[in-house]
C-alpha cells in the first residue's frame, strides 16, 4: 500500500507533510505534490500534517478521487524530491476551500 495526494492539494501545495516523511517519498510539481508509491512505506505520518486533508491511504481514497492513485504514480518519477517545508503557493488559502480544481493541475 501507499499514500496518495488528491485534488485538495492542487493550487495550494502546503508542504507541512514533507518534513515528516521518513523516506523522502514526496515529489514537487508546479502546483501539486505527489507521493512516489515505490518510496512510500505506508507510515501515515504525513496524513495529519496536511491542512487541506489531501492525503489518503490508497485503500481509503474517495471514489471520486481514485484517478489520483495512478496520477501520483505517473507524476512522481517526473518530479524532483522535496524534503523540507516551503511556503505554500501565494494564493493557497483562496484555493484551499475550492473543491473542483483538477483543471488547474500543472504537470
Amino acid at each position: 500500500m501507499t499514500f496518495v495526494v488528491t485534488e485538495s492539494c492542487i493550487s495550494c501545495k502546503y508542504t507541512d507533510c514533507v518534513d515528516v516523511c521518513p523516506v523522502d517519498a514526496f515529489r514537487e510539481g508546479p502546483n501539486f505534490l505527489a507521493i512516489d508509491p515505490d518510496e512510500c512505506i505506508d507510515c501515515a505520518v504525513c496524513v495529519p500534517e496536511c491542512p487541506v486533508n489531501a492525503i489518503f491511504a490508497e485503500e481509503d481514497v474517495p471514489a471520486d478521487q481514485q484517478d489520483f492513485i495512478a496520477l501520483n504514480a505517473e507524476l512522481a518519477p517526473k518530479w524532483k524530491t522535496i524534503t523540507r517545508t516551503k511556503a505554500a503557493l501565494p494564493d493557497a488559502d483562496k484555493w484551499a476551500s475550492v473543491a473542483a480544481k483538477r483543471a488547474e493541475l500543472k504537470r
